[in-house]
């Protein structure tokens, strides 16, 4: 029996490579369309400080990240005290809850009106008018880029915690030997050493931050974000959103390239070697340790958590809504066809990398990946323009022949939403399902070969049950991720489709959280899934 011919993994591997990419080549092609008139209004009046603005808060959501995320890795990784073990997953738990949902319960409570002041003002007897008493305000820049941090941060201490475990053992046992303290073995070895991971995880959590549209739409907070949001349903022009888009593009692209500039011809060898011997803190350092993570989760889970749950308990009658099970049903059958997609296509680039050893098979798995690095609301833009291209075209060359144009029979579907989801998160599949196939043996295809094997029942009858985990993993992940996506949900939707995302939005931009907490706690708890799958599997916890 024949085997079937790499070449046409590798046809099929870009076929599905080059559909992922298109939104990214529409929306450069859009942004030099002739409609200017609106963005030309905007670069003229409010772009320049949107810009400003927009910097302003990924630097921000970038520094608090930092200081959130690499002491607690370093301490997690490197260090010994009492409930390590527990933190070290405990600290991830912020992952799974919504920044705009955080964003509300924290200006419920610090607002004016809030718990917080009326206490302190009954304390201090202080005046009630408005203006009589300096109290920090929460809904600025500083107070949406802290609640974005609140939430992000988990990204760069994964990776950061990750890349600290993995330096030699050798390092740390010098550095002692020196006189070097904890603090300076972390400030003078780890940091340089870690520094591309580090990297890695605070562009991640830029582009998220740059993507963000709840919480700064929330908080007045005018970014690019909101102004493509705007251009696009408050004014209709696709045009000047996708201009927007590309400057948005530009600035992730810019993170990128001014990395590698900066990382130059720097070279970062180091392998783990030996027995790590973790630094023993005293006991006030210890008691140090654990208030400071016990601050991080009580701020980044905890707190809202609880008063979620408060909410849903208190206004149970009013937030159980029969529309309720319908939202549910919709995210969850979506996020489930996106997720089994994304992993098939995942399946093919991988694949298609083991059967051929060419430089070309590679491609389609690396330009598959360009999209997660794209802001939500940037890539929902991107799949409208070819979407609504393809529409138009089909719409004239119908009614040209007399026949009914059907409309918008794709981008007025739940098709642009699947698609979105599928271009967004192919990356998170194709990481999970390629570590997955490092694991099997190459002896395993020649055997399956000498047999007469076909690559197809290679494929089904070796790999797929050996990935089996990887396979399940991998829908995971991307089936939690769509469940939370919020902006390009916003955008791509079709009219009365709601997710779960969509559906709490609606309530938390009307100030009216308490009667869809139940919802936010669904998002929340499907969430706190893979975090705890994780951590069983090993992937998280590494003593």
């Amino acid at each position: 029996m024949q085997t079937t011919s790499p070449k046409i993994w590798v046809l099929l591997s870009w076929v599905v490579s080059v559909c992922l990419v298109l939104p990214v080549f529409a929306l450069l092609l859009q942004s030099f369309a002739s409609d200017t008139a609106l963005f030309e209004h905007l670069w003229a009046t409010v772009l320049t400080d949107y810009v400003i603005t927009t910097i302003q808060l990924v630097v921000l959501v970038l520094v608090f990240s930092a200081i959130f995320a690499l002491p607690s890795a370093w301490l997690i990784a490197m260090c010994e005290f009492r409930w390590r073990k527990q933190f070290q997953w405990l600290l991830m738990l912020p992952l799974a809850m919504p920044a705009y949902v955080v964003a509300y319960i924290y200006t419920d409570l610090f607002d004016f009106s809030g718990p917080v002041q009326r206490f302190l003002r009954e304390v201090f007897q202080a005046n009630t008018a408005v203006g009589d008493y300096w109290f920090f305000e929460i809904r600025n820049v500083y107070g949406a880029a802290l609640m974005l941090s609140l939430v992000l941060y988990p990204y760069l201490y994964l990776i950061a915690r990750t890349a600290f475990l993995e330096q030699g053992a050798h390092l740390f046992q010098v550095s002692r030997t020196l006189g070097k303290s904890s603090w300076q073995s972390f400030r003078f070895i780890s940091i340089p050493l870690c520094r591309p991971a580090i990297v890695v995880g605070l562009i991640f959590i830029g582009a998220e931050a740059l993507g963000d549209f709840a919480t700064v739409h929330y908080f007045a907070v005018n970014t690019l974000t909101t102004a493509v949001y705007d251009s696009w349903l408050g004014h209709g022009s696709l045009s000047a959103a996708a201009k927007i888009s590309m400057l948005m593009l530009i600035g992730v692209m810019g993170l990128l390239a001014i990395e590698r500039w900066q990382r130059g011809r720097q070279r970062f060898y180091h392998k783990s070697s030996g027995q790590l011997s973790r630094f023993k803190l005293s006991k006030a350092q210890s008691i140090s340790a654990i208030i400071w993570c016990v601050f991080l989760l009580m701020a980044g889970f905890v707190v809202p958590a609880v008063i979620l749950i408060d909410y849903a308990m208190t206004y149970f009658a009013v937030a159980w809504q029969s529309e309720l099970l319908q939202v549910l049903w919709q995210s969850i059958w979506l996020a489930l066809v996106a997720a089994v997609i994304t992993t098939c296509f995942a399946i093919v680039f991988i694949y298609t990398t083991r059967l051929s050893q060419k430089r070309s098979a590679y491609i389609p798995l690396r330009i598959s990946t360009m999209s997660y690095v794209l802001p939500s609301t940037v890539l929902a833009i991107a799949v409208l323009i070819p979407m609504t291209l393809f529409e138009i075209n089909i719409n004239e060359w119908m009614e040209s022949f007399g026949y009914q144009a059907p409309g918008l029979f794709l981008s007025g579907t739940v098709f642009a939403l699947i698609f979105a989801f599928v271009v967004r998160f192919q990356a998170v599949a194709n990481g999970t399902i390629e570590s997955s196939f490092l694991n099997i043996s190459p002896s395993l295809d020649m055997a399956s070969k000498t047999l007469g094997k076909t690559d197809v029942q290679t494929l089904f009858a070796i790999h797929v049950p050996l990935i089996s985990k990887g396979i399940f993993t991998a829908i995971l992940l991307v089936f939690i991720e769509c469940m939370k996506e919020l902006p390009a949900a916003l955008l791509l939707r079709p009219f009365n489709f709601d997710t779960l995302a969509t559906y709490v939005y609606q309530f938390v931009s009307d100030e009216q959280l308490e009667q869809a907490a139940v919802a936010a706690i669904l998002i929340i708890l499907a969430g706190l899934y893979p975090v705890m799958r994780l951590t069983k599997t090993g992937k998280v916890t590494n003593d």
